[in-house]
């Protein structure tokens, strides 16, 4: 039995035991883009409705976009989730969710497709413009009656020549207006049939010098105002044969394979609003007061505090098991569901509460918490809704 009469020190459930010295190395990077490119403009981008291009070819430049495009292709290289771990926080610290969200569509959603799908010669014509900001893209894969479930989706592209004709619509399109470039979910089987595992192919369909691409009206949102959300129409598209990624008729199979990445990205990101909420939360209450006692002093408030801290813990260690699985290409589609589920939906409930402790000041927009309730409320529908996941969950379970 140990002498020693000093108390030991809290087990640290903070970065120290999640990060390494090289992580805290790219947080210094993040961070500084962050103070310089991001927190002077996220109001005025909100009130834009749109995040100006100069914010992509400065990320490009500070080295934060396509992390994980190999070096052999101009990247880095970096595939250990955690640095795009820390660049959610700092991003979400700055109250700029939206740009993390807009990051991850083209980092977690289309580059995986490019890296793991796309032919060398595709590789070198796509991934050095992904790495400077020059190629923004988007995901465009839901459409109005075809949300989650893509057997449902209509949009076609039919073989002519070397070419391919698409025609349709898409819905719901993050990076739907600044996107240079929309992955494109069609089918291709030429049936009007209930669509078949081998039905749909994925396109990366470039909006320049393409006749009959066009974005509708940006989609007026709850909040994350300032990432940019669209519809997207093809009309008689010309796709050239060489912007197929994948096999023809394997685009189920790759979105299959590749979506628990899309999903950890969610997961993290969900994690990092709770925390960040609940620490704003924690501040606010210990300085604002109401009947001669700081609000924190109340027994419901600790209460209250008490709960929501563990909620937040329990879910950054649930999530840093994913990205830990994910490292070591252990993370399987029902384990990435497990966590988007679990954090979106505790990032909803604890954004909620926290507004709750904040009174009326909650209800005022320019608050961060008013802020995060809006944007975590996404959270549970994109990528996949809730109740997607637990059906996804169930059907691995039993």
């Amino acid at each position: 039995m140990s002498t020693d009469p000093r108390p030991a020190p809290p087990f640290d459930l903070g970065s120290s035991a999640f990060y390494e010295e090289e992580h805290e190395e790219f947080r210094g990077v993040a961070r500084e883009f962050v103070a310089r490119e991001v927190a002077p403009h996220c109001a005025g981008w909100d009130a834009a409705h749109l995040m100006p291009r100069t914010l992509w070819t400065a990320a490009g430049a500070a080295g934060l976009l396509g992390l994980a495009v190999p070096e052999e292709h101009e990247g880095l290289g970096l595939t250990d989730y955690r640095f795009r771990a820390v660049l959610d926080e700092e991003l979400v610290r700055a109250g700029a969710l939206g740009a993390a969200l807009a990051f991850h569509l083209a980092d977690d959603w289309v580059l995986p497709h490019l890296l793991a799908d796309a032919t060398e010669e595709q590789r070198r014509r796509w991934l050095p413009r992904v790495l400077t900001g020059e190629l923004v893209t988007s995901v465009a894969w839901t459409e109005p009656g075809a949300g989650s479930d893509l057997r449902g989706v209509r949009t076609r592209a039919v073989r002519e020549g070397g070419d391919w004709v698409l025609d349709g619509q898409k819905t719901f399109i993050g990076n739907g207006i600044s996107g240079d470039a929309a992955l494109v979910l069609a089918r291709t089987d030429g049936r009007t049939d209930r669509a078949g595992e081998d039905s749909f192919s994925l396109f990366l369909v470039h909006k320049e010098g393409s006749p009959g691409y066009t974005t509708g009206r940006p989609l007026e949102k709850m909040g994350l105002r300032a990432s940019d959300t669209a519809e997207l129409f093809f009309d008689g598209v010309r796709v050239p044969g060489g912007d197929l990624v994948g096999a023809e008729g394997g685009g189920l199979r790759q979105i299959r394979r590749l979506l628990p990445q899309g999903r950890l990205a969610i997961a993290v990101a969900s994690a990092v609003v709770a925390r960040e909420t609940l620490e704003g939360t924690l501040r606010y209450t210990r300085e604002r007061t109401a009947f001669g006692e700081r609000v924190a002093d109340f027994q419901h408030s600790r209460f209250e505090l008490a709960e929501l801290a563990t909620q937040v813990e329990v879910t950054e260690a649930y999530v840093r098991r994913a990205v830990a699985a994910f490292n070591a290409g252990a993370l399987d589609l029902a384990g990435a569901s497990k966590a988007k589920y679990w954090a979106s939906e505790r990032a909803k409930e604890v954004t909620d509460r926290c507004l709750q402790l904040h009174g009326g000041y909650g209800y005022i927009l320019d608050q961060p918490v008013a802020q995060s309730f809006l944007a975590a409320r996404l959270l549970t529908l994109f990528g996949g809704t809730s109740e997607i996941l637990r059906e996804t969950i169930g059907r691995d379970l039993v």
